[in-house]
């Protein structure tokens, strides 16, 4: 094994747990949220767990991932199976609905801090392992900040989709829930094929960092603030 090769392996080691646990624990978030506002259909399923097996999707926790890491993306991203959530058998659908979205966001900010806290842990540590545990930290914040930011956008089947559609009146509601069909289509075209095609006319069309990389840096600087961390 040459040093590229063992060196790009250990960086991809590095974000395994990272990513694992991030979209594993937004996931059963979701499902653990849903069951306490009346809605079993995840519980049944078995989904509310920490079990990873139970969550990971073979592209989005797997593949995805790893080719970003691969071609040295600027950005990782990954996703689980999402957790079956009935929304008719919710105690008050529009208002809990609410509550089942932001479950899996603030799963994420509540991982991004205790990262960011276990990272004064790594003093105590050999140097060699402290590096990899530091650097599993680091890529934690960061995963659950891009994924917070990321699922919160206003469109459906998005977290932040779904909260639009609680909180918005009834038809502006009715509206927005219709396009949840042509939602990652939407979010695609807008975050990777239109800055693409932007590029190829020399025009500078990032809207992935201005709607997510801005927010997510953002979101990390605040996390490290509250802990009493340094950027």
């Amino acid at each position: 094994m040459n040093g590229a090769t063992a060196a790009m392996l250990y960086q991809a080691s590095t974000w395994v747990l990272p990513v694992v646990f991030a979209v594993t624990l937004h996931e059963a978030a979701h499902g653990f949220v849903a069951h306490q506002c009346g809605d079993d259909t995840a519980w049944a399923a078995g989904r509310v767990t920490a079990n990873p097996l139970k969550h990971i999707d073979s592209f989005g926790t797997i593949i995805l991932p790893a080719l970003l890491i691969l071609i040295r993306a600027p950005f990782l991203f990954g996703y689980a199976k999402p957790v079956p959530v009935d929304f008719r058998r919710l105690d008050n659908p529009r208002r809990d609905m609410v509550w089942v979205a932001l479950a899996g966001p603030l799963t994420n900010v509540a991982l991004a801090v205790l990262s960011a806290l276990l990272f004064y842990g790594t003093d105590l540590m050999a140097p060699g392992p402290a590096r990899w545990v530091a650097l599993n930290l680091v890529h934690s914040i960061e995963i659950n900040a891009v994924l917070c930011v990321f699922n919160m956008l206003p469109l459906p089947p998005l977290d932040g989709g779904r909260v639009a559609v609680g909180i918005l009146p009834r038809g502006l509601a009715y509206h927005l829930a219709r396009l949840e069909r042509y939602g990652i289509g939407i979010v695609l075209l807008l975050l990777f094929v239109l800055p693409w095609v932007g590029a190829q006319a020399g025009w500078n069309i990032d809207i992935l960092d201005w709607v997510v990389g801005k927010p997510a840096d953002a979101l990390i600087r605040f996390v490290l603030a509250i802990t009493g961390q340094s950027a």
